[in-house]
This record gives C-alpha cells, sequence and structure tokens, in this order.
C-alpha cells in the first residue's frame, strides 16, 4: 500500500474545489474508480498521471508531498502562515508569540 497521507492530501484538495470523485474524474479523463484508488492510498499514479492530477487540483507538488517529504519545511510554513491569517489578531499574536519563544528556546539550545 502506498503512503495514505498522499491519497488524503489529493482527496482533500479535490474537496476544496468542490468536486466529487465523478467530477474529478471527467475533469482529469481517469475513472471515478481511479481516483478513489489514489485517495485511498491502494495506488500513486505514474509521472504524467501524477502532472494531471497537480494541474486539475492546482496545486504543486509541494502541496501533495508535504505530510512525505522531509524537505518541504517551507510549504508547511507558508501553509500555517496562510492559516494564521484567518484568525482574530489576538490570536495571530498568541500563537506569534509562542512560535517566537518556541524558536529562541531551540537556538538556546543548539549552544
Amino acid at each position: 500500500m502506498i503512503d495514505n497521507r498522499i491519497g488524503k492530501r489529493i482527496k482533500q484538495c479535490r474537496e476544496r474545489l468542490g468536486l466529487t470523485q465523478e467530477q474529478f474524474a471527467e475533469k482529469t479523463g481517469f475513472t471515478a474508480n481511479y481516483i478513489s484508488t489514489l485517495e485511498r492510498g491502494a495506488s500513486f499514479p505514474r509521472c504524467e498521471k501524477l502532472i494531471t492530477l497537480l494541474n486539475a487540483l492546482e496545486v504543486s507538488a509541494d502541496a501533495i508531498f508535504c505530510d512525505v517529504v522531509d524537505h518541504s519545511t517551507k510549504y508547511k510554513a507558508n501553509k500555517l502562515s496562510e492559516e494564521l491569517e484567518t484568525l482574530p489578531l489576538d490570536a495571530q499574536k498568541r500563537i506569534i508569540q509562542m512560535v517566537e519563544l518556541m524558536i529562541e528556546q531551540e537556538k538556546n539550545n543548539g549552544k
């Protein structure tokens, strides 16, 4: 079985677009059964199909692989920043203070 996190990301991105599996299958030229297989993590697309999926989902590869590729911290940081902006200003400030404190602690642990 392929890593389930990739399939979950594909599903999340498809749902963000408001598409059913059938609608997404039509958009990509794949079958709904194939989309279901990908989203369950039972299959992984070859390169050409992966590019078709990413373009249809309107996302970068980082959006799909951020949970499984070790060097995707910039993508995750950007996504967190976007999420942060949706919160009330007081909540943003509290979270930023916590992150700054954690960063400072990590820097001090490295000394």
